[in-house]
């Protein structure tokens, strides 16, 4: 259940006057504005948080209509919301709406608005609330929450014929056959640095002339380990990752390289190319963010610095570029990149994820919520490092897939079935 809040305690409170937004103030002041009007979902996450970068360092091309978080942080929240100037702001904690409604006023005395009038925006709260702001008036939704509760949002951005800007990759992977036949052609832009790279690379020819997409990945913190000196990885090492900087999920992720396993899956739901036909290859250098071989024997590469704001600047002004979205490489110096095989028997999360990607309907809802659940189990000390990925393909193992027909509710029912099980097991 979703409460609205638009009057956040009585004026006294800073001596001044608190003025909702209107319902009819949406993002026709941003049309009007010739600015592309933005929906930043998880606004206080890494990807969020960055988004909200690119947008301020761009004040003519974009304005914020909307924000969403968990409701952790809402005193970060509430400092956006104040610069951004938003209609709405969701938090999925239903508990946490009055903290945020504090915290507006905390910011607003913090800034000095001692006296006068500022606006505050409608309040959204609960479960449901995220999935509120996702259909709410803009160009662009920006889906940058964490893990499979973004499906509602994927969808919710879909159905109100917004261009998704998508992040949230567990979305299209949990969701795969709802989320492909509501998306129109071209109304989803991905934001994973994987998946924007082979989108730039893929103008460089024709669908029929694509042999190959070859995916890179960092590796982690423990490329060239065997599988015996995985046994005793901690938490801490896990989450000490080399190039980039992500929450702590995506970096663990990144470690057992789950994370590649869902970006193959992403890369075969995104451009229709099949399993055998999608390669991984490690590159420690992060600044190779995938390529695309053609049939005619070429390859072209995506290369840029590991800054996460290159393909979230072009997921939100999509197809154009944003100038100076973040540095680029220094050519007057001497650069080695390197590419490796994937060692599977080290990290077969990979193949398992070809696995479960070939058995199609509910499986990929399998082993996303799976991994989830022992992802939190491993950072809590309940299972081992290898523990993950082996806990993952027993779940897999034992679910019995739905193939046809898949709705809503049998991905949902999924994805409960595979969390419990997975906490048996933990």
């Amino acid at each position: 259940m979703w409460a609205t809040a638009v009057e956040a305690g009585p004026a006294t409170r800073n001596n001044g006057r608190v003025t909702p937004l209107s319902a009819d103030q949406s993002a026709s002041e941003s049309v009007r504005a010739g600015r592309r009007g933005v929906v930043v979902l998880g606004s206080t996450g890494s990807i969020g948080t960055q988004a909200l970068d690119v947008i301020r360092r761009n004040p003519d091309r974009f304005s914020v209509t909307g924000l969403a978080a968990g409701g952790s942080r809402v005193a970060l929240l509430a400092r956006q919301a104040l610069e951004f100037h938003p209609e709405v702001v969701a938090v999925a904690k239903a508990s946490t709406a009055q903290d945020l409604q504090l915290a507006f006023y905390a910011e607003a005395q913090r800034r000095g608005y001692a006296t006068g009038e500022y606006r505050i925006p409608k309040i959204l709260a609960g479960p449901e609330a995220v999935a509120e702001v996702a259909a709410h008036p803009c160009d662009v939704v920006l889906n940058g929450v964490t893990g499979a509760l973004g499906l509602a949002s994927t969808l919710a951005a879909l159905d109100a014929g917004r261009t998704l800007a998508l992040a949230n990759k567990e979305s299209l992977i949990v969701g795969g056959p709802l989320v492909k036949a509501r998306a129109k052609p071209g109304q989803i832009v991905p934001v994973d640095s994987e998946h924007s790279a082979l989108a730039q690379c893929l103008r460089g020819g024709s669908a029929a002339e694509v042999r190959r997409l070859v995916l890179t990945a960092s590796g982690g913190p423990f490329r060239g380990r065997r599988r015996a000196e995985l046994e005793d990885v901690t938490p801490e090492q896990a989450l000490a990752h080399p190039t980039w900087e992500m929450g702590p999920v995506v970096t663990i992720n990144s470690a057992t390289l789950i994370n590649k396993g869902l970006e193959v899956i992403e890369a075969h739901l995104l451009f229709d190319i099949p399993f055998d036909r999608i390669e991984v290859m490690i590159h420690p250098q992060s600044m190779i963010h995938s390529l695309v071989e053609f049939t005619d024997g070429s390859t072209l590469a995506q290369t840029g610095p590991p800054d996460m704001r290159m393909p979230i600047s072009l997921g939100l002004s999509w197809p154009d570029r944003v100038a100076d979205a973040a540095p680029g490489i220094d050519w007057t110096e001497a650069h080695t990149w390197e590419l490796f095989p994937l060692d599977n028997e080290a990290f077969p999360a990979v193949r398992l994820a070809r696995h479960v990607g070939a058995l199609g309907g509910t499986a990929p809802a399998v082993y996303n919520a799976a991994n989830e659940e022992c992802v939190e189990a491993f950072r809590n000390g309940r299972l081992p490092f290898l523990g993950i990925v082996d806990t993952v393909q027993r779940v897999v193992t034992e679910h019995e897939v739905l193939d046809t027909g898949v709705t809503l509710d049998d991905v949902l029912a999924a994805d409960a079935w595979a969390r419990t099980r997975a906490r048996e097991l933990t």
